[in-house]
């Protein structure tokens, strides 16, 4: 267990990380419209400016939640909120389409480090009896996040325009990563000693991948095809 003092660091830098990433996903629904404008992007294109970012985080985050077992939490954690914070502020600097629907998707393996890690984090720093307070919060943090997005993004694009929004990201970003530096240093753990599944990991990812692709190009035989992957890869997996 943490000491006792770095506690409250913990649970800070953790509820602030677990209401950015879903904060995150739902406030630039609002924004859709304004960034389609500046990027003249077509119908296609916007749609995955909010999937891109879904997708990477969904794809990666079983992968490195086990790694951050593997290799340290902590580490995971604090580059995880600088990537997301970095990859927010390259959004805002796109020149074009591609690269903002490129950073998004590294914006989304950001979360992934983020959100894989913080519950693991939490569990681990506090004793068995404080575990279902201080789970409850961090949780609540997520909810509160799913339903401040798209009435602060909206505010924020409506009066500041949509990069508003990813400054703030970035800003949430910066002071997680600012406080998970003062989290003491973590214990070695037995999943240190064991070996990550790199096969299990890539199956795991081209069958989330097919899935979520494949309902997206339906009712196309394209779609139909990788709908059938996904399920294979999953059964294999």
């Amino acid at each position: 267990m943490t000491n006792k003092r770095k506690l409250p660091i913990v649970l800070l830098a953790t509820t602030i990380s677990s209401f950015t990433t879903p904060f995150m996903g739902s406030s630039v629904n609002v924004a859709l419209p304004m960034i389609a404008n500046d990027f003249s992007m077509n119908a296609l294109a916007i749609s995955w400016v909010a999937s891109s970012f879904l997708l990477a985080a969904a794809i990666t985050l079983v992968p490195l939640g086990r790694l951050a077992d593997i290799y340290g939490r902590k580490i995971f954690f604090l580059s995880g909120s600088l990537i997301f914070a970095l990859s927010s502020l390259l959004c805002i600097w796109s020149g074009t389409e591609t690269f903002f629907i490129a950073m998004r998707v590294v914006q989304g393996i950001g979360g992934a480090m983020i959100f894989s890690t913080g519950t693991a984090m939490l569990i681990s720093a506090y004793p068995p009896g404080e575990r279902g307070r201080i789970l409850g919060i961090n949780i609540a943090a997520v909810y509160i996040g799913l339903t401040c997005g798209p009435f602060i993004g909206g505010l924020l694009t409506q009066h500041l325009g949509w990069k508003t929004i990813f400054i703030f990201n970035a800003v949430l970003g910066v002071a997680v990563a600012g406080l998970s530096t003062f989290m003491a240093k973590e214990e070695r753990t037995e999943s240190r000693s064991e070996r990550f599944d790199l096969a299990g990991s890539l199956l795991y990812a081209a069958a989330l991948f097919s899935l979520m692709y494949g309902f997206s190009q339906l009712p196309s035989l394209k779609g139909g095809a990788l709908i059938a992957i996904g399920v294979v890869c999953f059964i294999v997996f």
